[in-house]
C-alpha cells in the first residue's frame, strides 16, 4: 500500500470511528499514544470540536450523519480497505497539501501541513467561523464539515512524511463528473486572487528564475464577465462583503474566490430532473438547493447562458503568525532595493479585502 493510500485510510477511519475514539478509556489512549510513536504514514487522527461541526452539519446545513458518513464508506466486501472511498486528486498543491475526493465527489479532503496555517484555524478562526456559518446559510465561505488533527507524537509527523491536520469541505465542483458521463454542459473554473500584488515567482526578473509549472500555480485570471442582474450583483457583493469582513476581523489574507461557470445550453437547470442528472444543479444531499438557488449550488446568469457557483477558499494565512511576520520583514527589505509593494501574504487584512472585493466587482457586468 502506497503513502497516499495509507494517509487516506487514516482519514477515513477518523471520520467513521470518531464515536469509538471519543469513548476510549485513559488506558487505551495511553496505549494508542505509545503505538503511534513509530507510525510513518498511517497517522492516528481525531476530530477536533466534533460536536460543534456535527451540530453545524445537522442543524444548519441539513446534512444528516448518515448522508455525511455514507460518502466515506465503501462496499461491504471492501470494508477492510476504507481508503478506497477516497481518491487522490491532482498534485500536492502550491503549499505541499495532499488532496482527496470522496468516491461520490461530494467532499474534498485537504491536508493543512504547515503549522502556522492549522494553528491559525484551530486557535483563531474555527469558533468565529462556526458561529458565523451558523448565522449565515447563504455564505460563500467554503463549508468545512470537519477538522482532523493528530493528537500524538509520531515519527511520520516529525519527518514530514504525512500531514497531521486535514479539513473536510464540500466540493463545489460536485456534479461535473456526472455531467461528463452524460455528455452534459461544459464546466470551467478559476482560482482567483488580486493579481496586482507582488508575486516573486512572476515579478522578479520577469519570472525567468522560476519554472512555468511554478508560475502556473499562481492565481488564475478570469478574462470574461459574470453577466448578472443588478439585484444579483448587489446580493453577491453584499454576501462577499460580510464574508470577507469576518476574515479581516480574524487577520486572514491571501484567500481566493473559486469561480465555476457551467454552460446552460438548451436545458433549464432549475426545475427538471434530467438537467440535474447532467450535473448543473444536483438534487441530493448536501447540495439540495434552497429556494432561490444560492452561490454554492448555482445562480443563473442574467443573459441565460451560464450557471455560476462561487466559494471563498484557502483562508488559512494569518497576518499575525510568525511566518507572515517573517515574510513581511523580508519583503520590506527587498523593497528597499527594488520597489514592488506588498505580497498578498504580507499586506494588511483590510487592504487585501478591499482589493479582493474590487477584483470581483470588476468581473461583473450588469444586465438589465
Amino acid at each position: 500500500m502506497n503513502r497516499l493510500q495509507l494517509i487516506a485510510r487514516s482519514i477515513v477511519r477518523a471520520i467513521l470511528n470518531w464515536r469509538q475514539v471519543k469513548s476510549r478509556s485513559v488506558q487505551k489512549r495511553v496505549l494508542a499514544a505509545i503505538a503511534a510513536v513509530f507510525t510513518l504514514y498511517q497517522l492516528p487522527l481525531e476530530k477536533t470540536r466534533a460536536d460543534l461541526f456535527r451540530k453545524l452539519r445537522n442543524e444548519r446545513w441539513n446534512t444528516s450523519d448518515e448522508d455525511y458518513m455514507a460518502s466515506f464508506e465503501v462496499e461491504e466486501e471492501s470494508a477492510k480497505h476504507p481508503e478506497e472511498s477516497l481518491q487522490a486528486t491532482g498534485d500536492m498543491g502550491y503549499s505541499g497539501s495532499t488532496f482527496y475526493e470522496t468516491s461520490d465527489s461530494k467532499f474534498i479532503v485537504k491536508s493543512i501541513p504547515r503549522y502556522f496555517e492549522h494553528s491559525f484555524f484551530r486557535d483563531d478562526l474555527m469558533l468565529p467561523y462556526i458561529d458565523y456559518m451558523s448565522a449565515h446559510p447563504e455564505s460563500t465561505l467554503v463549508r468545512i464539515c470537519d477538522f482532523l488533527a493528530g493528537p500524538y507524537f509520531t515519527l511520520g509527523s516529525l519527518l514530514g512524511l504525512a500531514p497531521t491536520h486535514h479539513i473536510i469541505m464540500e466540493n463545489i465542483l460536485y456534479g461535473q463528473i456526472e455531467a461528463k458521463k452524460h455528455d452534459g454542459p461544459k464546466w470551467e473554473h478559476w482560482d482567483l486572487k488580486p493579481t496586482s500584488y507582488f508575486y516573486p515567482e512572476r515579478d522578479i526578473a520577469q519570472g525567468s528564475l522560476t519554472s512555468d509549472a511554478t508560475k502556473d500555480r499562481l492565481a488564475d485570471k478570469f478574462e470574461d464577465k459574470m453577466v448578472l442582474s443588478r439585484e444579483q450583483a448587489k446580493d453577491f457583493m453584499l454576501i462577499l462583503e460580510e464574508d470577507t469582513q469576518l476574515l479581516a476581523d480574524c487577520n486572514a489574507v491571501d484567500y481566493s474566490l473559486f469561480l465555476v461557470r457551467i454552460a446552460i445550453e438548451s436545458q433549464n437547470p432549475f426545475h427538471d430532473h434530467a438537467s440535474s442528472a447532467l450535473g448543473v444543479l444536483p438534487n441530493d444531499p448536501p447540495f439540495i438547493p434552497p429556494s432561490p438557488p444560492t452561490w454554492r449550488t448555482g445562480v443563473k446568469s442574467a443573459d441565460g447562458k451560464h450557471v455560476f457557483r462561487a466559494s471563498i477558499l484557502d483562508f488559512f494565512w494569518a497576518k499575525h503568525k510568525a511566518r507572515s511576520q517573517f515574510m513581511t520583514g523580508l519583503i520590506k527589505l527587498y523593497n528597499k532595493v527594488d520597489r514592488q509593494g506588498p505580497m498578498s501574504i504580507t499586506t494588511h487584512p483590510a487592504e487585501y479585502r478591499a482589493r479582493f472585493l474590487k477584483m470581483v466587482e470588476n468581473m461583473i457586468e450588469i444586465r438589465k
